[in-house]
């Protein structure tokens, strides 16, 4: 899947990896790299020392990027589904291949 039939706020459904299962909002796509960022999936861990912006340091927790290959797009239904686009009342709209909804 392309980046393109993705996007930002995009509830997606994780296909491979430790996450597997597992469904996210899109915070993030990258294009260039064809990586999205799912909100709570894939999230590292990265020990921060003190500083004056970060006074009390600690572990930062944050989600990392996902080939888009990973995702699919979660239908009506929650499971994964695939985007085609149609032309609808002249609009190029992106619509679920399982259900024939517009997404």
């Amino acid at each position: 899947m392309s980046a393109a039939k993705i996007k930002k706020g995009d509830t997606v459904v994780v296909l491979a990896g430790k996450d597997k299962g597992r469904t996210g909002t899109i915070l993030q796509v990258l294009p260039k790299e064809d990586r999205v960022v799912v909100e709570g999936v894939n999230v590292h861990a990265r020990h921060r020392k003190a500083d004056q912006a970060n006074p009390q340091g600690g572990i930062e927790r944050k989600p990392a990027p996902l080939h888009v290959s990973n995702v699919a797009i979660a239908g009506a239904d929650g499971k994964a589904t695939r985007v085609r686009f149609e032309e609808r009342d002249g609009k190029k709209v992106r619509v679920a291949v399982k259900s024939g909804e517009v997404i």
